[in-house]
């Protein structure tokens, strides 16, 4: 069993998340590297997966790469995430045996009784695609419900059944295609292959994680219960520095990890009443070396042409060094947007 400190684990996963001094670069090698990237459409500050790959790749980051990515299927979207090409075959797998989760069931039954409509989505996707949704048929016999905004969201569900089943693919922003004109014809894993291969890829992008059965065991000093990690990256050197995370950034995105290894109160706000908030709607958390030490509470105001911040909050006060390097973070996300500072 692998004994850590809170600090061993922290600069585990830091390092992990290519967050330490040395930067990544090229695009789709931090995409790698980060083994899923969220496309969270908020974009309260900025979009959350550009906001990761700035405070990754630093200002000469630009967000039409990404978008050029995923039009040109250098990059693909799954499920609201993005990767590789070639990591898409890990997930291929299920698709072909779908369903192959409980919560899958409904929808499963559902698309059976639609399947009339189905096929006349793809047949016009064959024809006519890549297409938006609202482009597409919705010859539904069985209306979808729910208690939620998909309610009647007929196309829309069996969009997204379609994509599970591996039928249909994100051909690029708002755009669906037949799958197999958009993902790479590579031979899939078995199931039991592909899902070990994630889990080895979760543990690599995560440093450390709960759960799963890559790596090997490892406790944390002061921490309840059992990690894995692996132990080839255990020697690494860490150098660290300051970068100011998307709310949804894989580092904190777990929050009793977080709470767990970083010891940090953090919260996303957004849906909380302004007058509940403590930190902010969509307060970024600042990373100085392998501590989370504050929120920077700030909105991009494109109109005004400025980045308005409105607090930054300090766990414990900043010495001037730690300080400064906040306030550089700041100016260089404030250029990075072509705002200036309000």
């Amino acid at each position: 069993m692998i004994t850590l400190s809170r600090a061993d684990a922290r600069r585990l996963a830091v390092r992990a998340q290519l967050l330490g001094a040395e930067r990544p670069t090229g695009l789709s090698d931090t995409v790698r590297a980060l083994w899923e990237l969220q496309n969270d459409p908020a974009s309260y500050v900025a979009r959350s997966a550009d906001l990761v790959l700035w405070s990754r790749l630093g200002s000469s980051y630009d967000p039409q790469w990404l978008r050029d990515a995923l039009e040109e299927q250098a990059l693909i979207e799954l499920q609201g995430m993005i990767l590789v090409p070639e990591d898409v075959a890990l997930f291929r797998a299920e698709m072909d045996a779908w369903p192959v989760h409980d919560w899958q069931e409904g929808l499963s039954v559902w698309v059976e009784a639609n399947t009339g409509c189905r096929l006349d989505i793809l047949a016009r996707l064959r024809a006519d695609g890549p297409l938006p949704a609202r482009a597409l048929p919705d010859t539904c016999v069985v209306r979808w419900r729910s208690s939620g905004w998909n309610n009647n969201r007929n196309v829309n569900r069996m969009l997204d059944a379609l994509i599970q089943r591996g039928e249909v693919a994100v051909a690029g922003p708002r755009l669906y295609d037949l799958a197999e004109r958009v993902y790479p014809d590579v031979e899939v894993p078995s199931l039991q292959e592909a899902r070990h291969e994630r889990d080895v890829r979760r543990l690599r992008s995560l440093g450390i994680a709960r759960g799963g059965s890559a790596g090997e065991p490892a406790v944390v000093d002061g921490v309840r219960g059992e990690w894995r990690v692996d132990p080839a990256v255990l020697d690494s050197r860490f150098s660290g520095r300051t970068a100011l995370l998307s709310p949804l950034d894989r580092l904190v995105y777990d929050r009793r990890r977080m709470t767990e290894l970083f010891e940090f109160d953090y919260q996303l706000e957004m849906f909380k009443p302004a007058a509940k908030r403590r930190f902010g709607y969509w307060a970024l958390p600042i990373l100085h070396g392998d501590r989370l030490v504050g929120k920077l509470d700030a909105a991009a105001d494109h109109r005004a042409g400025v980045l308005r911040v409105d607090a930054v909050h300090e766990d414990a006060p900043f010495p001037k060094r730690l300080a400064a390097a906040v306030r550089a973070e700041i100016a260089d996300l404030a250029a990075w947007l072509r705002l200036d500072l309000a």
